[in-house]
């Protein structure tokens, strides 16, 4: 199988930084696109962006300048740095991947979704 576990959440002061990783494991052969979601409390999940395996990235409109996404594709990693952070930023921070996956006899390719990370941001 495949686990995504993101890591880098916590509390932050407005304006501060933050930097989420999320690692794949597992029997993996490839990972595609990776990306990032959050949902704060009450709303709906929403996109935040994504990178491809060739490292091209695209965000959602409202976070471009303040959300950089990365990966290492050695380490099968993705991250999300996110600076100028705001109390509307706070909700659990979901990675996402889409990965090829299996063994010797069989191959599957599937989307796999992180836990969630918390990040808040207040004073």
């Amino acid at each position: 199988q495949v686990q995504l576990v993101e890591s880098g959440g916590g509390l932050v002061q407005p304006g501060g930084s933050l930097r989420l990783s999320c690692v794949a494991t597992g029997k993996i052969f490839s990972v595609n696109d990776m990306g990032w979601y959050r949902q704060a409390p009450g709303k709906e999940r929403e996109w935040v962006g994504h990178i491809t395996a060739s490292g091209v990235a695209d965000y959602a409109y409202s976070l471009k300048g303040r959300f950089t996404i990365s990966r290492d594709n050695a380490k099968n990693t993705v991250y999300l740095q996110m600076d100028s952070l705001q109390p509307e930023d706070t909700a659990v921070y979901y990675c996402n991947a889409n990965v090829w996956a299996g063994t010797v006899d069989t191959r599957w390719q599937k989307d796999y979704w992180g836990q969630g990370t918390q990040v808040t941001v207040s004073s």
